[in-house]
């Protein structure tokens, strides 16, 4: 039997005749990666030693603004400014060409700007977007990129007969994850199929997965890991993954280290200093990655990421059930801090305007979701 896009690799099963496609006919652009993430804390000291201890480097500090970088050569990873309250404010996505920027403002009816930053290297130029969930999208583009420095080299490992290391023993450091780039990010959004389509439409991502609720297929998606389309250019499982539910706005971000050792090593660092894990180390089913996700002092939620699937254009979405136990191939389960399920006060009012707003959300999503988070 021939093997398809749906046998053996990311699913099990590909889209039922009308489903939604994963793509757009005729995107305005196509951007080619995430650049960075912006957001606000009160206490840039603070937010410095985390990410530090978290395996950042640090690629401009100045009394208002913290800018975080990996090794790779490339833009930064984050910038932090110095605001009242800790909050995301949104993300930034590279574009391919300084063309793309001319192209987008037009066809939005936005200006092109110029980007302010000291860790922003010859300068930059932007175009500020919204998406349908009210969301900051601002979209880039950098003359020059930041260089590379030096980064942790992956151990030698010995496997049955092949035997790469001989009289030498492995005693890896306990030491900081040294980061190597940003990965991806996750949004949460009441309004899913109209953000969907919005990334599709206008910033040119197409889908490598689409989650469903059990019993409601009929109803469309309620999660999409997005990839960047660079043609034959295999990119990563996902850039962007967005889910429906009461809140809008981030749940967490991904940045790759070298192995499992670098994940493993550097969570023991963060434990001995006092963070809180939220759910790790395991492997995840949608992207394969391995994982490790913390808690940082505001109370945002990053990975620890390595061994990530690499997708062509040429693979078309996977469709699989949404369940906590399809998150992961191995690891322990699902915490109730990673699912979002403990209960708060702003869980609560999220989910009354929720239900009371124009979304997508109702009494069925809702017990669909909650039913998810159990199963």
């Amino acid at each position: 039997m021939s093997r398809t896009a749906h046998q053996d690799l990311h699913s099990e099963r590909g889209a039922l005749r009308g489903e939604h496609p994963g793509r757009s006919r005729n995107p305005v652009i196509k951007v080619a990666d995430l650049a960075w993430l912006e957001f606000e804390k009160p206490d840039l000291d603070r937010a410095e030693v985390f990410a530090r201890d978290f395996g950042f480097q640090i690629a401009a500090r100045s009394e208002h603004e913290l800018w975080l970088r990996g090794t790779f050569a490339g833009p930064p990873c984050m910038v932090i400014r110095r605001g009242r309250t800790s909050r995301f404010i949104g993300p930034a996505f590279r574009a391919a060409e300084r063309a793309d920027l001319d192209r987008l403002a037009r066809a939005t009816g936005t200006d092109v700007r110029d980007v302010a930053g000291a860790a922003v290297p010859a300068g930059g130029e932007v175009v500020d977007l919204l998406d349908p969930s009210g969301l900051p999208v601002r979209v880039v583009h950098c003359a020059e990129s930041l260089p590379g420095l030096p980064g942790q080299r992956p151990l030698t490992l010995n496997f049955g007969t092949d035997h790469g290391r001989v009289n030498a023993t492995q005693r890896p450091p306990r030491e900081p994850s040294r980061i190597q780039r940003l990965g991806h990010v996750v949004l949460g959004t009441r309004v899913f199929a109209r953000a969907l389509d919005w990334y599709l439409d206008t910033l040119g991502m197409i889908v490598s997965d689409f989650l469903f609720l059990d019993g409601q297929r009929e109803r469309g998606p309620t999660m999409a890991f997005l990839r960047c389309d660079q043609g034959s250019l295999a990119v990563d499982h996902h850039t962007l993954a967005m889910h429906l539910g009461p809140g809008n706005g981030y749940v967490h971000s991904a940045y790759q280290v070298t192995d499992l050792d670098s994940i493993a090593a550097g969570g023991e660092y963060l434990a001995e200093r006092g963070y809180r894990r939220s759910w790790g180390i395991g492997r995840h089913i949608q992207g394969s990655q391995l994982f490790d996700y913390w808690r940082d002092p505001d109370r945002f939620m990053l990975e620890h990421f390595a061994d990530g699937d690499l997708f062509s254009r040429d693979l078309e979405p996977g469709w699989a059930p949404m369940s906590t136990t399809g998150l992961a191939q191995w690891g322990p389960p699902a915490t109730r801090d990673f699912l979002g399920a403990s209960p708060s006060p702003q869980r609560v009012r999220d989910v009354i305007h929720a239900l009371r707003g124009d979304n997508e959300m109702d009494p069925a999503r809702l017990l669909g979701l909650l039913k998810a988070a159990a199963s």
